[in-house]
């Protein structure tokens, strides 16, 4: 019996919204952070940052990344990957708005948004490509 999710799985699960994990080299000891994104099923994993963030230098300078996502409650799942990083680009605003509600909801992501909005300018978007996957489905356990 294996635990492990079918890509048709692991797809589905990393496009569900949930808070991704980001880990990126720094030196002796990685930086991981909680944060919002998006993924299509095949696609890459997109997230955006403050154009002057610690963690944009840091995946600049690998140019790979590590991220994770997890299902809290039973049964446990998760789903973890790496790989190089596809590509920089201005964030879209249209994209965070969609993120914004994604995430907070309709009013609290209007809410929201409407005071970064002017901040996005100074943002960029950072595409992941998935090219190693670990899976963990508990439910399987008990098939």
């Amino acid at each position: 019996m294996t635990t492990s999710m079918t890509k048709a799985e692991r797809e589905t699960f990393l496009a569900d919204t949930r808070i991704g994990m980001l880990s990126v080299p720094d030196g002796r000891a990685p930086l991981l952070v909680p944060i919002w994104y998006a993924y299509e099923p095949g696609g890459d994993i997109r997230i955006s940052t403050p154009s002057t963030s610690r963690k944009l230098t840091l995946i600049k300078q690998a140019g790979q990344a590590g991220f994770a996502v997890q299902q809290e409650e039973m049964p446990y799942k998760f789903v973890s990957v790496d790989g190089p990083i596809t590509g920089y680009e201005p964030t879209d605003p249209a994209e965070y708005h969609r993120w914004s509600i994604r995430y907070l909801g309709p009013a609290d992501g209007e809410r929201f948004f409407a005071a970064i909005e002017e901040t996005l300018p100074h943002w960029t978007t950072i595409s992941i490509r998935p090219t190693r996957w670990r899976t963990f489905d508990f439910s399987k356990e008990f098939a």
